[in-house]
């Protein structure tokens, strides 16, 4: 489902990891979720590993400048800030996994 919402995002924009946004979050989380997936990891193993992949994620932002959206007008000036939507991403896949981790 993750795999399908990232593919549909690069049908609609050019931005990639690194370009300081939630992509910069959600493919990482993807591809933890896929490594757990091909290691035969259960999705209890598998969820803790994507959290981390989106906090890491979220966290590469902070020093990067924003390449895509409205803070993208802000050029060198959004280097040491978070992007609100990588921020916002994990939050999302973090709350996500918590629920379905308590019902495990």
């Amino acid at each position: 489902m993750l795999e399908a919402g990232l593919e549909g995002l690069y049908g609609i924009v050019d931005a990639r990891v690194g370009d300081k946004t939630l992509v910069d979050t959600l493919s990482p989380s993807v591809d933890a979720l896929k490594a757990s997936a091909q290691a035969g990891e259960s999705f209890e193993e598998a969820l803790p590993k994507m959290k981390e992949a989106a906090e890491k994620g979220r966290d590469s932002t902070k020093d990067m400048v924003a390449k895509f959206g409205r803070s993208s007008r802000l050029g060198e000036r959004s280097r040491g800030v978070l992007d609100a939507g990588a921020t916002s991403c994990c939050i999302i896949l973090t709350s996500m996994a918590d629920g379905i981790l308590e019902l495990c």
